[in-house]
Formats: structure tokens, sequence, C-alpha cells
């Protein structure tokens, strides 16, 4: 087992093609050749986690924020991003951060928080944009199915909930092949016409060579016909945040405090009770001022989420309720989400969490 195998895993489930642009999501010390001897996972990268995971004979700490987010000049120790590097590094141990990515998936962090509050009928908040395109290529008949099946075996054809979803009309196709050429059909100097489906499929845009590289594998001619096109249409089940509805609709004061307890707070620090029922409610792990917007356009009941500024809170205009739980707390459970992600595909090998509370936000009650 190599710490490529368990990064492959994690990224099957939350490629880093999906972090936002400022992240650093991926491997940022040790080597993915390493044979991995157990897997630490964390909120956070620090050193008394490296320390840790020393202790318990893990070389691979999986942490969900990076401990690097920009370029260090110099590493001498003299703050605690650096003390963690050192520290990684003297011992032999990778570290890995699933960030934004993680965030951005159905079955990420905010998929996480929404089990644990108990929500159904739950979809991205705020889709991503621009990361679709489009497959149009020209299959000859008698090659459209194995042509489909390699096509959705590299990740094309999905759209929703929906898989193996592809388009295809009948038409004429011609070339004439030239000398030094090795035709599947037609002869060499003359123009041949060929009966062809053309085929469109969708898929996410990061696996553009690999879908043409299938394509190229499966499909019978010599030069293979093809065009890719961005698309604009938002990626349902990718992007920011999450929406979704109670089972049943509470009052206020009783959601918060379900809340309260199912996260283990000591404060909530939320707007103006409005003295209606909650029952549709967005999340957004981490720092989510900025879908505070589309949690209002999507007429949530209340937006659970953190790191909101003071001015922030007047942003809820009466029309729901933002409740601040806490950067740590609204993501405190990832490391359980990441150690199913590694246990469904190997569960026998050594998955451990991490023992250090890295909060570093207290409370005086």
């Amino acid at each position: 087992m190599t710490i490529a195998n368990i990064i492959a895993t994690l990224e099957q489930v939350a490629p880093t093609a999906y972090q936002e642009s400022y992240d650093n999501s991926g491997l940022i010390t040790g080597n993915t050749s390493w044979l991995c001897t157990g897997a630490l996972c964390t909120l956070d990268a620090t050193e008394a986690v490296i320390l840790e995971a020393v202790a318990k004979g893990c070389n691979l700490v999986v942490a969900h924020h990076p401990i690097v987010f920009s370029g260090l000049k110099k590493i001498t120790g003299k703050n605690y991003v650096e003390q963690t590097i050192i520290a990684a590094i003297k011992h032999d141990v990778a570290i890995y951060a699933i960030h934004t990515n993680l965030d951005s998936v159905l079955d990420g962090v905010n998929g996480k928080i929404a089990d644990t509050i108990g929500l159904v009928n739950t979809q991205i908040l705020q889709p991503k944009s621009n990361a679709l395109a489009k497959l149009f290529t020209y299959v000859p008949y008698g090659y459209v199915d194995a042509v489909r099946a390699a096509i959705f075996d590299a990740g094309a054809g999905n759209i929703g909930n929906y898989s193996d979803c592809s388009f295809g009309v009948e038409g004429i196709g011609t070339f004439k092949a030239a000398e030094g050429t090795n035709p599947f059909v037609g002869d060499i100097g003359k123009r041949h016409e060929e009966r062809e489906i053309k085929l469109e499929v969708v898929f996410p845009s990061y696996l553009s060579s690999k879908v043409v590289a299938a394509l190229q594998a499966a499909h019978p001619y010599e030069e293979v016909a093809y065009d890719i096109v961005p698309l604009a249409n938002a990626f349902t089940t990718v992007g920011s945040g999450l929406v979704g509805e109670l089972a049943a609709p509470i009052d206020e004061l009783t959601f918060l405090q379900h809340i309260k307890q199912a996260f283990g707070l000591t404060v909530i620090k939320h707007t103006a009770l409005l003295g209606k029922p909650i029952q549709k409610v967005a999340v957004c792990g981490g720092a989510g001022s900025f879908l505070i917007a589309t949690a209002k356009a999507a007429k949530a009941d209340i937006y659970i989420t953190s790191d909101i500024k003071y001015h922030e809170f007047f942003d809820a205009e009466n029309k729901l309720i933002i409740a601040d739980i806490g950067h740590w707390e609204s993501e405190q459970f990832t490391p359980d989400l990441i150690i199913a992600i590694l246990q469904r595909k190997f569960p026998t090998f050594a998955v451990l969490k991490s023992e250090v509370v890295t909060n570093p936000v207290g409370y005086f009650v």
C-alpha cells in the first residue's frame, strides 16, 4: 500500500480539480511512492499532530486544512506552519490536504453536516459553473457501443444522479486517405462515405485528457475526429454549500437547541429569530459569509455556517436566520468523513483519528 493508493481513493471522491483557486489541497510533504504505514486523519495538521502520527506509527497525515496556503521563502521554525513542516520532513511524515475539494462535493463536508442535523432532499446550494465540457465525436456503425462504454468508464456521461447519458444521431461522414495512411475503411486516394453516429456526452472538464485517451483507444479509426466544447451549465452535484429540509418543521428555539447538542456547542451567534418554524436549512462548513445571499435566494429558513463578521449579520435582512456555530465546530466531523472514505476501500488498513484537539478558539462560560 503506497501513499499514492491512499491519495487516489480520496481523489475519486473529491478531485483536486474541484478546489478553489486560493486553496492548496494535495500532497504538501512526502512522496507518493512511499509505502504507507498508517494514516492519521485530522482537521488541522499541526506539529502536535505530526508527533502523534510518529508515536502511532503513521507516516501519512490526512488533514482537511492545508498547513501551507502560500509559498514559504524560509523554513526556520519561526511560526507554527514552519514548525509543522520541519517536524514532518524530519520524521518522514507525508501531509495530504483535502480542503475545498471535499467541501465542494455533495457527500463531502457539508453532506456530513447535513447528516448530523438530519436533513433530507439535499442539494448543492451554489453549483459550480464552467466545470463541464461536452465531447462530440463520430463513430462508424457497429462500434458505437464500444466507444460509448469506454468514455463512460473514463468518467463521461454523468448528469446529476443519472449515469451513462449520451445522445447519438445518424449521418454520413466523408474522408479521403492520403498516401502512407492505414485507413480502417475506404481506399487510399479515394473519397469515402461512411454511415456514422454523431455521439455527444457531457463530462467534468478536468477529465478531458482521460476521456480523449479512452475515445482514441476504443475508436477504430486511425484519425479520430472529435470536438470538446466548454459548457456554462451549472454542475449540480459540485459546488459550495448545501441546502436541504428537515423531515418536519420545528420551532426556532427547539432547532437551535438541536444544533447546540448535535455539535457540542457552548454558544451559537445568530441574528434575530423570525417567529416562524424552521424546515429549509442551508449549511456551509467553515467560513461561509459569501453564501448568505445565495441562502436567502434559496428561501432557507436558517443558514448555518461560521466566521460571520459583525456587519455581515445585517445581511440576513429578517429574511432568514444566520447562525454562526464556529469554524472548528462546523467541520469537527470531517476527520470521521475522511476515515469512512478510506475504510470503505481499505477495511483492514490502519486509518486512525487524531486525538489532538486543534481548535484554537476557546469560550469562557
